[in-house]
């Protein structure tokens, strides 16, 4: 008898134990998971523009590696915030820093543009235009053919990048490229150095969200042929113009980036590279997202299905960024030079707000150690600082949205078993930094009144503001509880109930509130002291205590009727009174069915929303994708399950979509889930086993991302008998 893929895969999951403990599984890895990425998903707009950074991922499709600093990738003239708009079939040049996702532009450093011939007098008429026929991209690789026969290839090592340019055959004019440190998505200047054939500088830019965070991106180009001619690009020391002998038909070039120094960009490429050819790093970089890509384990379902949760995994591994060099040194938020200890890595590029939710926890889950070490990365920032940002870019905080997400970033690394960190220090800074308005704006209130006032001036979103301290305390508490510190522990424990200061007895929802007490007028839809939501929305954000919440709403009966009305439209947007999973305020709330005793629904809504909203063309993202947050909430999806609780390894229970699932945690735990009978339509459980028990359909043991284990989904199944 032949077995169909699906049976093949069921069949290699052996268990070797007694009915009531399965213990050892193993499942076939995927051979080459990298061959179901498309980092085009997400360049194009897949639903409405709410007003929020667009209707589409943000996400850009060119060169990275895991955890990459470097993310060489095309610029179309127009453009969304991840610096490629797929309907636009222009490149004006290939920039070397991009952020994936982000509802702000920032980065873009250092375009590089191969042409013929001298650059357009110009500088906005300097593009070439393209097929998406002749354009292809992988992870850690990307390649297109302009249609004036110039063709780039790029591949990019964590810190460094290769590039091969393959010019037309016998043209009149000659082979050349403009390099232009003076350019960025926001306003640069530069300085960059012409040698014989190296091209070398730095770039000062910033300005993300309008703010004032600047940076200084150093940079070293080799080439593999000398210059024939070279020049100052329109007359600017910010920039050049290079040419080859006439003939040349293919020129390659090394890039290097460092926020140290240019010594350290080239040094950087030296040591990634190792004088391997483009198509060796293309190879070993796809083997290093395949080890990436493969800890998870996925079999059965679709084609299309593959391609969406190999992709969003994909974009959830993008960031942070590796920001130290490759001999650990890195500039700080105190613009002094640092070095992280041996054999490890300081990150950079935080987008707390967005990311907080259920990308770290993913992080985490896959790859502990790297995550210890965005954690540790936390700490230095706040060190060097003197405070905790909420959205940190380079070496610097840009102030831009609202909580406190980078400590209860750090507690949920250590949830999920990244304890490789100054964990106590980290704690002991994080509740110092409650009290500083940098950290906490509107903290005074806070700590007072346990809510701030509705339109308290310099804070944004005053009930949102609130909402989110009361989650950050919660995660911290949590951080404490686990360290032993249980005065501390009691203390935030406290304060995270502090969204009971805006329940209205009433009305049932979490409203703004007035200094003395009283309450202003209100509808569940105004955005007015709320942020990228409205009230509709916020009132389910209290994923720390959700019982708590729905006893103080008037019971479970009462609010499934609610959140089955909220679960009317899944992408709303703001101004409706409905879910909006294009932004992150709504994640929690399709998994908090769970603690009304009604898996059925989670298990229901969560597919709809997955399903219906995520795909694997580049419209495939409704919302940004803000550095893996969106893609993380499918993958999350996908397995099954959901880190509702920040700073808690509580996982939430959904269904998963695939029928076989491996987690390989990178530290020796595995995770298998079976679930026979999942597919796009069929999501509801019979029962869960968790290594051969039953065990409680609405969330894990806490116990369960540190030991893993083997959990079985009894999904229906219209061929299925009742003791199936």
């Amino acid at each position: 008898m032949r077995l169909s893929p699906l049976g093949a895969a069921l069949a290699a999951v052996v268990l070797l134990a007694p009915p009531a403990r399965a213990g050892v599984t193993s499942v076939t890895p995927v051979e080459d998971p990298a061959r179901y990425v498309d980092p085009f998903v997400g360049t194009k707009p897949g639903g409405v523009d709410w007003g929020h950074g667009g209707g589409g991922g943000n996400t850009f499709p060119g060169a990275s590696a895991p955890l990459g600093g470097i993310q060489w990738s095309p610029d179309t003239v127009s453009r969304q915030f991840g610096g490629y708009a797929h309907a636009d079939h222009r490149i004006r040049g290939f920039s070397l820093t991009h952020l994936s996702g982000a509802g702000c532009g920032d980065y873009g450093n250092v375009p590089f543009m191969p042409l013929t011939g001298r650059p357009a007098a110009d500088p906005e008429t300097r593009f070439a235009t393209f097929s998406h026929a002749n354009e292809e991209a992988a992870p850690g690789s990307y390649r297109v053919a302009f249609d004036n026969g110039i063709r780039t290839e790029i591949a990019a090592t964590q810190r460094s990048g290769i590039a091969r340019l393959t010019y037309p055959a016998a043209g009149q004019e000659p082979p050349g490229l403009t390099v232009d440190a003076g350019r960025a998505y926001n306003k640069a200047t530069g300085t960059l150095t012409i040698g014989d054939r190296t091209l070398s500088g730095f770039t000062d830019s910033g300005g993300f969200c309008g703010t004032s965070v600047r940076y200084r991106l150093y940079f070293h180009a080799v080439f593999d042929r000398p210059f024939a001619h070279s020049e100052p690009l329109d007359g600017k020391a910010s920039g050049a113009y290079v040419s080859f002998a006439p003939g040349t038909r293919r020129v390659t070039v090394r890039v290097g980036i460092s926020f140290v120094d240019e010594d350290a960009a080239r040094r950087n490429a030296q040591v990634e590279q190792r004088d391997r050819s483009l198509d060796a790093v293309r190879r070993a970089t796809r083997e290093h997202w395949n080890d990436w890509l493969g800890r998870i384990t996925v079999a059965g379902g679709t084609e299309a299905r593959r391609r969406m949760f190999y992709t969003a995994l994909y974009h959830s591994l993008l960031h942070p960024g590796a920001f130290s060099d490759a001999d650990g040194r890195y500039r700080g938020f105190d613009g002094l030079v640092h070095r992280t200890r041996p054999g490890h890595v300081q990150y950079a590029n935080f987008s707390g707000w967005d990311v907080y939710r259920s990308q770290i926890q993913l992080l985490a889950l896959l790859a502990p150690r790297e995550a210890s070490d965005v954690a540790q990365s936390i700490l230095e920032q706040g060190r060097q600082a003197g405070y905790f940002d909420r959205w940190t870019l380079a070496n610097g905080g840009t102030g831009v949205m609202v909580g406190d997400p980078l400590p209860a970033m750090a507690a949920s690394v250590h949830a999920f078993g990244g304890t490789g960190f100054e964990a106590g220090e980290l704690l002991r800074a994080a509740v110092a930094g409650r009290q500083d308005d940098r950290q906490r704006p509107g903290h005074t209130f806070y700590d007072t009144l346990g809510y701030i006032p509705a339109g308290t001036k310099g804070v944004w979103g005053a009930a949102a503001t609130t909402l989110e301290y009361a989650v950050a305390d919660a995660a911290l508490a949590h951080l404490a509880g686990r360290l032993g510190d249980t005065q501390t522990r009691d203390t935030l424990l406290r304060a995270s109930g502090n969204w009971r200061r805006l329940l209205h007895p009433d009305s049932g929802y979490l409203q703004p509130r007035r200094a003395d007490g009283t309450w202003p007028a209100f509808k569940p839809t105004q955005r007015r002291d709320y942020v990228e939501g409205n009230a509709a929305q916020y009132t389910w954000m209290v994923p720390h205590d959700l019982p708590g919440l729905f006893t103080a709403m008037g019971g479970d009966e009462a609010v499934t009727a609610r959140l089955d009305t909220f679960f009317t439209e899944y992408n709303a947007g703001a101004d409706q009174p409905y879910a909006y999973l294009g932004n992150e305020p709504s994640f929690n709330a399709p998994w908090a069915y769970d603690y009304l005793g009604r898996p059925d629904r989670t298990q229901d809504t969560v597919r709809r929303i997955l399903t219906g909203l995520f795909g694997d063309g580049p419209d495939g993202l409704v919302g940004n994708d803000d550095l893996g947050a969106m893609s993380s909430w499918a993958v999350w999806a996908c397995l099954g399950m959901y880190p509702q609780i920040p700073g808690s390894p509580q996982l939430a229970l959904a269904s998963p979509l695939f029928p076989v699932t491996m987690i390989r945690r990178g530290n020796g735990v595995t995770i298998t889930v079976l679930a026979p009978h999942a597919s796009d339509t069929n999501s509801r459980v019979r029962e869960v086993r968790l290594n051969g028990l039953p065990t409680d359909p609405r969330w894990l043991p806490d116990t369960f991302p540190a030991i893993g284990g083997v959990l079985n989904f009894r999904l229906t199944s219209p061929q299925s008998s009742p003791t199936d």
